[in-house]
């Protein structure tokens, strides 16, 4: 028999060639096979949030609003009668009690009026004296019939004039001693003075009264300020469900506070309400009066007022940074029972003690996320972490 070919040394390279492609293929497949092994896509945790149970305390509920502090006195000092202004006895800008004296105006020749006229008031007595005398004499003549019924006439006469001009001369004393009374201008109450307008040798009161100064009552001091007609309505609504009266309302405590200030710092009461609504504002001004002996508010202060009316025990609060919006309102992400955020909707009230008062759409048990708003998203499973809100940060009333 004739034996095959051997293979030329070309056919066994072109052979070993095609089995070295089987194995790398071979090899690519496992390597491959060997990846999708270990690269099996695995859910990520759930992000850990913290959430808390919403603050339930008792909450005082305040009508809140901006007005004005306004001087409960202020008068101008003005000169009464005229002359030339003697002396100023005071400093600009200094505080005075009532009664002290302020100007001078030339005193000399309003004196020698009041003594001129007391001298006449004197003649007016000693002739009503001298009259009185001979009427009685003339009536126990006429009694007698030793003269005639018309001497006593005349002497009964003469009698009432004396009356009526000694009645003229006290009032003549009487009017001296008031226009020498104004020489001396005195402050009409506790104040402080304001610049004198006037210089010392100036005539003053010519034609009409000369201002001299003015004079501000500081302590107390009013506020006055505006309550629109929706917190009108509330406040007369909780006002008759108390059984409160206008007298009652007149009485309740006030909060002020200035724009530098922290809080309400300055307390008073309710002086004043207006007995109607300003149609074209709608609102209703109020008044109150305030302690100012330190006199650390000023007249013309613009100043924020809040009144306490009514007192809600079992109110729910959360701090503000729990709170998002969006275009349908106010929200919170509420935490279910299989730990699913939720997106709730609710009604926000006032704040209080650094956090803020839910009014609706909050239960007491519900537990809210209360930081890292921004890594959750609703319907969106997550691992509470149970805290407290703290309260410690909260600002000052």
């Amino acid at each position: 028999m004739t034996s095959a070919n051997p293979a030329s040394p070309a056919q066994r390279n072109r052979a070993w060639r095609h089995i070295g492609r089987a194995l790398a293929a071979a090899a690519a497949m496992a390597a491959l096979t060997g990846c999708e092994d270990k690269n099996t896509f695995v859910a990520p945790p759930p992000p850990k949030v913290d959430v808390a149970t919403p603050v339930q305390r008792a909450v005082t509920r305040y009508v809140e609003a901006t007005g004005n502090t306004a001087p409960i006195k202020i008068v101008d000092l003005v000169a009464r009668v005229q002359g030339f202004l003697q002396s100023i006895d005071y400093q600009d800008g200094t505080f005075v009690k009532q009664g002290t004296q302020l100007f001078t105006i030339e005193p000399e020749t309003y004196k020698l009026k009041l003594e001129q006229a007391q001298a006449a008031e004197a003649g007016a007595q000693a002739s009503l004296r001298q009259a009185e005398a001979d009427f009685r004499r003339q009536t126990d003549l006429v009694q007698r019939q030793a003269v005639a019924q018309s001497t006593l006439d005349t002497s009964t006469s003469n009698r009432d004039n004396a009356q009526a001009n000694l009645l003229q001369a006290q009032a003549n004393t009487r009017l001296a001693e008031v226009n020498y009374g104004y020489t001396k201008v005195s402050a009409p109450f506790d104040g402080v003075v304001s610049a004198h307008m006037v210089s010392i040798g100036e005539l003053v009161g010519v034609s009409s009264p000369t201002q001299l100064a003015t004079i501000v009552a500081m302590d107390p001091i009013y506020v006055n300020f505006t309550v629109n007609e929706q917190d009108v309505l509330r406040i007369r609504a909780e006002s008759a469900r108390r059984g409160l009266t206008a007298a009652d309302l007149k009485q309740f405590p006030i909060q002020v506070g200035l724009q530098t200030e922290t809080g309400y710092p300055h307390e008073g009461r309710l002086d004043y309400v207006a007995p109607t609504i300003n149609q074209s504002t709608g609102t209703l001004a109020v008044r109150g009066v305030v302690p100012n002996d330190k006199r650390v508010l000023l007249p013309g202060y613009f100043v924020r007022v809040r009144v306490p009316f009514t007192q809600e025990k079992n109110a729910l609060l959360v701090p503000d940074t729990a709170l998002g919006s969006d275009q349908g309102g106010r929200y919170l992400l509420v935490v279910g029972k299989d730990n699913t955020v939720e997106q709730r909707k609710v009604q926000i009230g006032p704040a209080d003690s650094g956090l803020r008062v839910i009014e609706s759409g909050l239960e007491p048990d519900d537990r809210v996320v209360i930081a890292g708003l921004l890594r959750v998203i609703p319907g969106q499973k997550i691992d509470p972490q149970v805290t407290k809100i703290d309260q410690s940060q909260a600002s000052a009333k």
